[in-house]
Parts: C-alpha cells; sequence; structure tokens
C-alpha cells in the first residue's frame, strides 16, 4: 500500500524486475464506491482513474478485463460495463467512441469474457433506466451499468474527486494487472477510504486468479 509518498516511487517498486510485482499484464486502477445519496442501492466501479494518462485501444481492452476480475471477485458474475462517452452513438470524429464500439462488439463476441459490455454510452444513459428510456437507448447496459470505464486519466480523476467531495460517496480504490493486487490512494484520501482500500485489497487477495 502507498502511504505518504510520491506514486512514482511506489511504482518503482512494484514494477522491480527482480523482486517486484510485474505479471506482464497491463495495470490498471479500479474504484469502487456507493453513492448514498443517489441512492442506486448497489456498488458501483469506475476505471482508470489513476494509472493510464490516454490509453491505446488495447490498453482499454485490459482496463476493462482487470474490472471484471474484481467484480467477480465481489460477487458480480456477469458484470454490466458502460464504456462513457459524451454521446451515446458511434461518431468517427470521436476516436474514442470508435475504441468504445469495439470493444462493444468484442464482448458481443466473447473475445472479453465475463461481463457484459456496451458503448459508447453517456453517463446518464449508463446508470439511468429513465434517462435510456427517454433517449429511447435500448441495450442490456443503459442504466444499468456496474462497471463504468472513462477515456482518459482526466477524466476519471474528476470523476473520483467529484464523488468524494461533492457526493460523499464512500470509496475505495486498487490497483489491478499485477501479481498481486496493491492499493494506491492519495495522499490527500482520508482514513475511511484508506480503510474501505485495504478490506478490498484483502477480499481480492483471497480471491483473485493469481498469474
Amino acid at each position: 500500500m502507498k502511504g505518504q509518498l510520491d506514486t512514482s516511487i511506489i511504482l518503482r517498486a512494484v514494477l522491480n524486475k527482480d523482486w517486484g510485482l510485474r505479471s506482464g499484464k497491463q495495470l490498471s486502477h479500479v474504484l469502487v464506491f456507493d453513492a448514498p445519496l443517489a441512492d442506486y442501492g448497489r456498488l458501483f466501479m469506475m476505471t482508470d482513474g489513476a494509472m493510464n494518462i490516454e490509453p491505446d485501444l488495447k490498453a482499454k481492452i485490459a482496463i476493462v478485463e482487470n474490472a471484471v476480475i474484481v467484480a467477480h471477485c465481489i460477487g458480480l458474475e456477469r458484470p454490466k460495463v458502460a464504456m462513457l462517452a459524451a454521446v451515446e452513438v458511434v461518431n468517427p470524429d470521436m476516436s474514442t467512441a470508435v475504441d468504445d464500439a469495439i470493444i462493444s462488439k468484442m464482448g458481443d463476441r466473447g473475445q472479453i469474457k465475463g461481463a457484459i459490455i456496451d458503448g459508447p454510452l453517456a453517463l446518464d444513459n449508463a446508470v439511468s433506466l429513465e434517462s435510456a428510456k427517454i433517449k429511447k437507448i435500448e441495450s442490456p447496459v443503459a442504466g444499468q451499468a456496474d462497471i463504468l470505464v472513462v477515456d482518459n486519466i482526466d477524466v476519471g480523476n474528476v470523476f473520483y474527486k467529484t464523488l468524494v467531495y461533492f457526493a460523499k460517496a464512500r470509496v475505495a480504490g486498487v490497483i489491478m494487472g499485477a501479481s498481486r493486487p496493491f492499493v494506491l490512494t492519495s495522499r490527500a484520501d482520508d482514513e475511511a477510504t484508506k480503510y474501505n482500500s485495504i478490506a478490498l485489497a484483502c477480499v481480492l487477495a483471497e480471491r483473485m486468479p493469481y498469474v
């Protein structure tokens, strides 16, 4: 677990080729959160708001797969994954929306296993059945998403801090993709967030498939 030090320091240790936690897989951050003010009655996950700056298609696929492992470990047998974008249509001028559509089709064809994936979807359409109904979106994920996948670290970081500071969400975060999960909290995170993150990492350490 990261303490009062720069992220680069713990990552150098984790990625040390002699005694680190290298696995050859893509590292990504998975946030598990409960937003009691919204009263959805379920946990959500968001990825990746802390590790990958501007992931390409290959990295996004790994990011989705890492999040699906977390979902399975906390009891979601077939999580619904929403690839978030500003719109819910595939616009060729928006490369991220095209990536989202490709990943969604890969899920349909079983190339990404253990989840139901759709996108691009705007955030409201991903979590609100009413919003999806108004916009006439027919999708097994719309309004029912468990995992929210953002396009880059800027979106994810703002998303995370908005949850904490404006929505008073309860959160926990871990880095996936190494040979063991590890906790990467912000130095500004409160004790509850650090405690929740340790608890999540313990569950994952017990249940996740090791490389």
